[in-house]
């Protein structure tokens, strides 16, 4: 285990938008427990899509961040400007023979999925093995191993997940020549030393993924806490596709009290109309991780 000294934890938007209540849970979550551990707090733009990032979103988080009364340490980094360090990497691992090419469409592998009767999406390792001549390669995939990986999310407890049946050989370097999520969070975690991750549970899935790349890479594994997502009345999770409702700075108060009492920390009625500076002094006193559900999505 992490000494207290030695916790980082971060968060990391995506500048495709305005924050939202469920990006504010993720904040607060993240924060408190860093906090906890006297660790530090690191803060990343996720700009690698960045056909979907948004001309000054990125700067409207900082300041809604700002305004809710975080304080992260050290710069800000962005994805956009590390991309001759994921290439590197990327390189990395085609020298070691993790990555092959892949010329199947997204539509060509859901439909080879489908007739294979494998889950949707599953990729079948159709290219593993070479591709012909009359074939263009689209995507680099990473080989995953015929096997489990196991590991324990500090609230949903253990957590398992067979990569080749139930994700298969996923893509490291996309189409249009940028490079996959689960790659680059990998690399940036590492780089960044980051002890420790606090996200959503939307992001559950993808964590063997991630676990495994970082043993193909031999870096550490950080310690995960998967926090419960919040649900719209339908359902389905907030966030900006879904048209959820930007954070309003002037409902500052209102927003980091439901927040806390979303995350099953029970703050004081009381509290509710108290200035942030004494709000964020209960939460500090009062976080307990143990405290939070286990869901992985509650309605809001």
């Amino acid at each position: 285990m992490n000494t207290p000294a030695g916790y980082r934890g971060r968060f990391a938007p995506s500048p495709t938008g305005p924050l939202h209540f469920g990006s504010l849970i993720t904040a607060v979550g993240s924060y408190l427990q860093a906090r906890a551990q006297q660790g530090q707090w690191l803060l990343r733009m996720e700009d690698i899509d960045e056909p979907r990032c948004v001309p000054g979103a990125a700067d409207e988080i900082l300041r809604t961040l700002e305004h809710y009364g975080f304080q992260w340490d050290g710069e800000v980094w962005v994805q956009s400007q590390r991309q001759a360090i994921y290439a590197e990497v990327c390189s990395q691992l085609q020298t070691q023979q993790h990555l092959f090419p892949c010329a199947c469409t997204r539509k060509q592998v859901i439909a080879q999925a489908e007739q294979l009767q494998l889950p949707k999406g599953v990729y079948p390792g159709t290219c593993r093995t070479g591709l012909n001549p009359q074939q263009t390669p689209r995507t680099l995939r990473l080989k995953v191993p015929d096997q489990s990986i196991e590991w324990t999310d500090q609230i949903q407890g253990i957590q398992q997940q067979h990569l080749q049946q139930q994700v298969g050989d996923f893509i490291i370097r996309r189409a249009d020549q940028r490079f996959a999520y689960q790659l680059v969070v990998v690399i940036d975690d590492a780089l960044a030393g980051i002890t420790d991750i606090v996200r959503g549970s939307d992001l559950l899935d993808s964590t063997p993924r991630q676990l495994y790349l970082q043993q193909c890479l031999n870096y550490s594994s950080p310690h995960y806490a998967h926090l419960p997502v919040a649900l719209d009345t339908r359902g389905d999770k907030l966030s900006k596709q879904t048209f959820a409702q930007p954070l309003d700075p002037q409902q500052a108060q209102a927003d980091l009290w439901a927040a806390l009492d979303f995350l099953g920390q029970h703050p004081q009625q009381d509290i509710k109309t108290e200035p942030l500076d004494t709000l964020w002094q209960w939460a500090h006193a009062h976080w307990q991780l143990s405290s939070v559900p286990k869901q992985r999505g509650i309605k809001i």
